[in-house]
């Protein structure tokens, strides 16, 4: 369902949205981070994702944000359901003045990096990073920074 900007703000701005974020890892224990172009989080390293669009099933939606922040389409059995997570931005897609907040499906995805032909519409850079590089490069948004942490402090349901 598409939604006009002016209908999408009273949306963000009144209630949590719902996204899945793809932790998705290559051969060599890598994991893809993106360099966001879109608030909020703009200019930050992000893990892949997007929000779940009304009346789209968990299945549509993963096949559907896969093709797009990957380039390539994969099944929700492709993932490993990695748990429940919330995410607090004072910013919000349109540059006004209310907050966006999401809750999150994070879903780990183990993929061949050779044959993912990273698309540029939400992300102006890729990186593959491992955990470690990952927590200590300082342009890592702290909400991805969290799927990395030890005591996964974010997380609202565990694994």
């Amino acid at each position: 369902m598409f939604l006009s900007a002016e209908d999408f703000a009273t949306v963000v701005r009144a209630t949590p949205l719902i996204s899945i974020d793809l932790i998705v890892e290559n051969q060599a224990g890598e994991f893809l981070l993106g360099q966001r172009t879109q608030r909020p989080a703009q200019n930050f390293w992000f893990v892949p994702g997007g929000r779940v669009q009304k009346d789209e099933t968990l299945e549509r939606a993963f096949a559907r944000l896969t093709e797009a922040e990957l380039g390539t389409s994969f099944t929700l059995p492709d993932g490993e359901f990695y748990g429940v997570w919330q995410h607090f931005y004072d910013d919000n897609f349109a540059g006004k003045e209310f907050s966006t907040h999401y809750i999150v499906l994070g879903f780990r995805l183990r993929v061949d990096a050779e044959h993912l032909p990273l698309p540029k519409a939400q992300h102006s850079d890729y990186l593959w990073l491992t955990p470690e590089q990952l927590l200590a490069h300082d342009d890592v948004h702290e909400n991805s920074r969290a799927y990395f942490l030890g005591d996964k402090e974010e997380k609202v349901i565990g694994l």
